[in-house]
């Protein structure tokens, strides 16, 4: 069929060219891929990785083409590859964060790292290849996010990377193994079959899972329409009485994607990235820097922090069910906790890997600042990464109010990472599996992408 939106979702995945990307784009684009990589490189020391390792190790008779982060000699078949990956990427909750919102480079990039390897000598992809396989992946998952306006709050029902993230790695993959504008087609409408996972696992160790699965499962779909398997070539438009991709919106208003001319211009140009400080959800940012701003105000009120002049802790926030955790008893409840977050921050002074141990989740003198937090939901503090704020008011004994406020953290698209310090984040990330000098090579290479030869030396 011509002239349909899947139509033409395939056929711009077919014709984009790395004159496409601006310089804008492959700037913000490397950014991603560091940080990308140096979260994956931290989340190889967790235990959900640990797990999804061990059970790709065991179940499955791996054709060791294709690397496992932080695991030198260690490989997998390349689709194993890409799910462990991307377990390891989501394991800490580090991975970027787009609007509207969902992880863009954690269902994408392991992937397109696995299918480097996996290709034969002589067909190697080069590293501008790569890149721009890379931004169409992102290209898709933002255009299918901006069909609903479901998608621009914080999401209710389905996480957003396991259903617009399988689809944008089909497609990155799809532009990396040179497929033809119908086999695109058909990569798509076999990845939606296999997406979507359900918010009630966040906070859990399941949900990590739902970036592996993206990142393979795209993946499985391009294959399989490499190999002649055909799908339903509709499956991004509204065909009344028929969901296809609309099934998993309430509101779903799919527009063409036109064909990448000359002034093109990637949704990336317009819309960058948040990169995270610390390894918790993007909500908990706001509301650590507002304990931050606070805490400050505090020390200079009292000369330290003394959580015994505190009568209550008030939380200004959005309404968000899953983010809304009073007592969190495991790190993935505690990263998923405004309550735990902003209790850290005003307790120690700031966030890091460390907060989300057993034994900080547990400390009494934490557990006590808990039992004075209460939560307020103001009407103007909507459920939206682009327009929400956090706020954290100290009501003292004293009968004194200290308040901090943040509207745009440090590392929102509004308010991006210097490159500074998202080279410091990547580096202290990978020195945690890497030697220094192998940690200074690979950002020599994100930074001369376009130069490299053969992309499966990254």
């Amino acid at each position: 069929p011509e002239d349909t939106v899947t139509s033409s979702f395939a056929s711009f995945i077919h014709a984009a060219r790395p004159e496409h990307l601006s310089k804008t784009v492959r700037h913000r684009s490397k950014r991603m891929i560091l940080d990308s990589i140096g979260v994956g490189l931290v989340g190889s020391t967790t235990h959900v990785f640990d797990i999804a390792l061990r059970y790709c190790r065991e179940l499955y008779s791996p054709v060791a083409v294709s690397s496992v982060y932080g695991k030198p000699g260690v490989k997998l078949s390349p689709t194993l590859a890409a799910f462990t990956n991307g377990v390891a990427t989501h394991s800490m909750d580090f991975d970027d964060t787009w609007h509207p919102a969902t992880h863009p480079s954690g269902a994408v990039l392991p992937a397109l790292l696995a299918a480097s390897q996996m290709l034969p000598p002589g067909t190697k992809p080069s590293g501008l290849d790569f890149l721009l396989a890379f931004n169409v992946g992102l290209e898709v998952q933002g255009r299918l996010m901006h069909f609903s306006t479901e998608a621009h709050d914080i999401p209710k029902r389905f996480h957003p990377p396991s259903v617009v993230g399988t689809m944008g790695s089909a497609a990155a993959t799809a532009k990396l193994l040179a497929l033809s504008s119908s086999q695109c087609s058909h990569a798509l409408g076999i990845a939606a079959s296999l997406a979507g996972a359900p918010m009630a696992n966040a906070a859990t160790q399941a949900k990590p899972i739902h970036i592996g699965n993206a990142t393979r499962l795209g993946f499985e779909a391009a294959l399989l329409a490499a190999r002649g398997m055909e799908a339903n070539p509709f499956i991004l438009d509204d065909i009344p009485g028929c969901s296809g991709f609309s099934a998993f919106y309430g509101v779903y208003h799919p527009k063409p994607l036109p064909a990448p001319g000359e002034h093109h211009e990637f949704l990336l140009e317009k819309q960058d990235i948040a990169f995270k400080r610390f390894p918790a959800h993007l909500g908990m940012h706001w509301v650590v820097d507002a304990a931050l701003s606070v805490r400050n105000l505090f020390l200079n009120y009292a000369g330290s922090f003394s959580p015994a002049l505190i009568r209550t802790i008030v939380l200004k926030i959005p309404v968000s069910k899953y983010i809304n955790r009073p007592f969190p008893s495991s790190e993935h409840q505690a990263r998923h906790s405004f309550q735990f977050n902003a209790c850290a921050a005003l307790l120690d002074g700031e966030v890091g890997l460390g907060s989300f141990s057993q034994g900080s989740i547990q400390r009494q003198e934490l557990r006590e600042l808990l039992h004075k937090v209460v939560v307020e939901h103001p009407e103007d503090n909507v459920a939206n990464f682009d327009k929400m704020y956090g706020e954290v008011a100290l009501l003292l004994h004293s009968g004194d109010v200290l308040t901090g406020k943040c509207d745009t953290f440090y590392g929102h698209w509004r308010k991006p990472l210097s490159k500074e310090s998202l080279l410091k984040k990547f580096r202290s990330n990978a020195s945690h599996v890497l030697p220094e000098e192998k940690i200074e090579t690979i950002i020599s290479m994100v930074n001369n992408l376009e130069k490299l030869p053969d992309s499966s030396q990254l």
